[in-house]
């Protein structure tokens, strides 16, 4: 059963996980905190018999977990495998489609490093048409040509004004030419919400914001070089030679985007996506779903069961599945290309990340290493953990229908306590 929230907004916050949440209430009723205390209270219950063999002590911990009074006003997608055994430990309601918040960024990671590989740049390039004279004049345009790299900084920008003067460049008598031809006009994500603080999707960015030619042609006066022309927007011409090249690595957006979760790192990897999609033109959401359900296909499921809109979770229109997301990790795992990325930059319980405060002083600290998502109305958790007996689980958890995202939490770190306990 597919849960819809309508709820009227009169106050806003910021999730665990970096992501715009428009709460219905900043302060919370007594009626919440009795639903998060009736989660621990269950878990705290649970004497499971000592005797019990493993598996049967964890579905049985996992059983109990579900019967809490939260899921009397919510819902709840759970699945567990268990990789070194190659089987299902448990699941529920593990085909309902759900949205994922930000443990979309996870789809979008492995999708990523299967598709452009571990050691995949994100580059940003100065280039130009003309010559320099005698007079230390470049004669010609400049043109500074996106790639969508959401770690561009003043550093990068003052590498380029300093390719210029090396050339022995004092004036510039020419224009200077934003290249955005790498992506759509879209500066949105489908299906973002208006009244979130949303980051401009443009392929030109300096520090994460859409201020390049700013910040470029003041760096160009700091360093003394006279701009004789105007700023312009136009694609870069097959004849420009190269200046410069700035460069981050693949591994670098993942750490933040991963551990941070931070939405503008997340839509840049996924439009990264969609210049390998095959598809004409510049990169769209459009090129991005088509690699992603390349992979859903390619792990056994049916890509037109789910709606893959963005890359960082943002958009209301994402609907996957806890299924879908076990087996996206579980082809990550059987992958070192991709897992020997992804893993380090997954927050880890307990020490870092979106997971720095959570399960700690638990079996869990220092071994759930997972992605979180909070949107609302949604809170999801999806990754890996070892369990007692020494296998390796991977798990997505994905509550729907909670007013409160602690309760989701609190009900997910019940679930890895139950998972990585004796």
């Amino acid at each position: 059963m597919l849960l819809l929230l309508s709820m009227t907004a009169t106050a806003q916050g910021i999730a665990d996980d970096g992501v715009l949440v428009i709460v219905e209430d900043s302060v919370e009723t007594e009626a919440d905190e009795v639903a998060v205390d009736t989660v621990a209270i269950d878990f705290q219950a649970m004497a499971v018999d000592s005797a019990l063999v493993w598996p049967r002590n964890v579905t049985l911990r996992l059983e109990r977990l579900l019967e809490s009074k939260i899921f009397q006003t919510s819902h709840v997608g759970l699945m567990v495998y268990d990789l070194s055994a190659d089987s299902v430990l448990f699941a529920h309601n593990e085909r309902q489609l759900m949205r994922p918040a930000s443990t979309m960024k996870m789809i979008n990671a492995v999708s990523a490093l299967d598709r452009l590989g571990g050691s995949f740049l994100f580059r940003t390039r100065l280039l130009t048409t003309g010559e320099v004279d005698t007079l230390r004049t470049l004669r010609g345009n400049i043109y500074l040509a996106g790639g969508m790299d959401p770690l561009f900084n003043i550093d990068d920008i003052r590498a380029f004004v300093e390719s210029i003067r090396l050339q022995g460049v004092d004036t510039i008598r020419g224009n200077v030419c934003a290249d955005q031809t790498m992506k759509d006009a879209n500066i949105w994500g489908e299906g973002w919400c208006w009244d979130d603080d949303n980051p401009d999707l443009v392929p030109l960015l300096i520090g994460g914001k859409n201020e390049f030619l700013k910040v470029f042609c003041k760096e160009l006066r700091r360093a003394g070089i006279t701009l004789v022309g105007d700023t312009v927007q136009t694609a870069t011409p097959t004849s420009a030679r190269l200046i410069c090249s700035r460069t981050h690595t693949i591994d670098q957006v993942l750490q933040r985007m991963l551990k941070e979760s931070d939405n503008l790192f997340a839509e840049c990897l996924f439009y990264q996506l969609a210049t390998v999609s095959g598809q004409r033109g510049p990169a769209s959401s459009k090129g991005a779903r088509t690699v992603i359900n390349q992979l859903i296909k390619k792990v056994g499921l049916t890509p037109a069961n789910y709606y893959i809109a963005d890359g960082s979770g943002l958009s209301l229109y994402n609907y996957v599945s806890p299924e879908l997301e076990v087996k996206m990790l579980r082809y990550a795992w059987d992958n070192d290309n991709i897992s020997t990325h992804l893993l380090p930059a997954l927050p880890l319980a307990g020490v870092d990340g979106t997971l720095s405060s959570r399960m700690t002083k638990t079996a869990a600290q220092g071994n759930v290493r997972a992605k979180t998502g909070t949107v609302m109305g949604v809170s999801s958790l999806a990754g890996y953990c070892v369990a007692a007996n020494g296998h390796q689980l991977c798990f997505s958890i994905m509550n729907m229908g909670i007013r409160k995202a602690q309760t989701g939490r609190t009900f997910q770190d019940r679930v890895c306590e139950a998972l990585c306990g004796k």
